[in-house]
């Protein structure tokens, strides 16, 4: 990965959040590119190499990393699709609801143009990301492990078999932080009605959502047993998870990703059906 020549086509946070986790496992600036309609902006952060023309940008680039909103994906696609070569580069898509073959068709119609691609979320931004890859036919063993290792400079990777799961993980990772971040100011909220002091009530939530997540993560036990061990019987917790169980907090949160789930799915066939 070192030695491939990364461009990155848009500016925005993830794509920030990725060049700074690669510069931190020592790709070397000279190696990344970005374009951007405002191209000093990242210059001013990163000693990498900028662009206004995504043409001049991917010139014998290994990997283009496609990092345009989603309503822009085709026009962007379509814009550079004369300039590839005729082996084209691997392209790694982070725009949510821009499906595998919609972007072939917009890159090389009937070319075999290999894809991979992505739903990130957003703490990559400072490198604890989660995000779940779907590779094309076309793309290499080589090209899979490149692609890999671009993400994991931000997080955790896994890997899908069916690019139809990808809504699903859109539903729960792609979205996700924003449900931890609505449970953290409902905790907050209520710690102040209960008589805490505002920035108390604001520590004591971050400092155990924190904690709760690095236990999940360092155990071997599924979240289930973890609750169970901490819900002694007549105790505090008990009678909070009771109250929360008998609200049915389950068929909340079946509904609510159930929503984002549609709501991704209904984005790709919008966005794929503009052109």
């Amino acid at each position: 990965m070192k030695e491939s020549i990364i461009c990155f086509i848009g500016g925005g946070n993830m794509a920030s959040s990725l060049i700074g986790g690669l510069l931190q496992t020592g790709v070397s600036a000279n190696n990344l590119r970005v374009a951007d309609t405002n191209p000093n902006a990242l210059a001013s952060y990163f000693p990498i190499q900028t662009y206004n023309d995504n043409l001049q940008a991917i010139q014998d680039a290994n990997v283009i990393v496609l990092a345009v909103k989603p309503q822009q994906m085709a026009e962007v696609a379509k814009s550079i699709a004369t300039a590839l070569p005729e082996h084209p580069p691997l392209f790694i898509s982070i725009a949510a609801g821009i499906r595998i073959a919609d972007l072939n068709r917009w890159l090389g119609k009937d070319r075999a143009i290999p894809i991979v691609r992505v739903m990130p979320n957003t703490p990559a931004l400072v490198q604890s990301g989660a995000s779940a890859l779907c590779a094309s036919t076309h793309v290499s063993k080589q090209q899979h492990e490149l692609a890999e290792n671009i993400l994991r400079a931000v997080g955790l990777t896994v890997w899908l078999t069916d690019e139809n799961m990808m809504d699903a993980v859109t539903a729960l990772s792609g979205s996700g932080p924003a449900y931890f971040f609505l449970l953290m100011e409902i905790l907050e909220k209520t710690g102040v009605q209960l008589g805490l002091p505002q920035e108390t009530a604001r520590l004591l939530t971050l400092q155990t959502a924190f904690g709760a997540a690095k236990m999940a993560l360092e155990s071997s036990e599924d979240a289930a047993t973890l609750r169970a061990r901490v819900t002694s019987k007549g105790g505090t917790t008990e009678q909070a998870i009771n109250t929360l169980q008998a609200s049915d907090i389950q068929a909340l949160f079946d509904r609510a990703l159930q929503a984002a789930q549609t709501r991704a799915t209904s984005m790709a066939d919008e966005y794929g059906e503009q052109a």
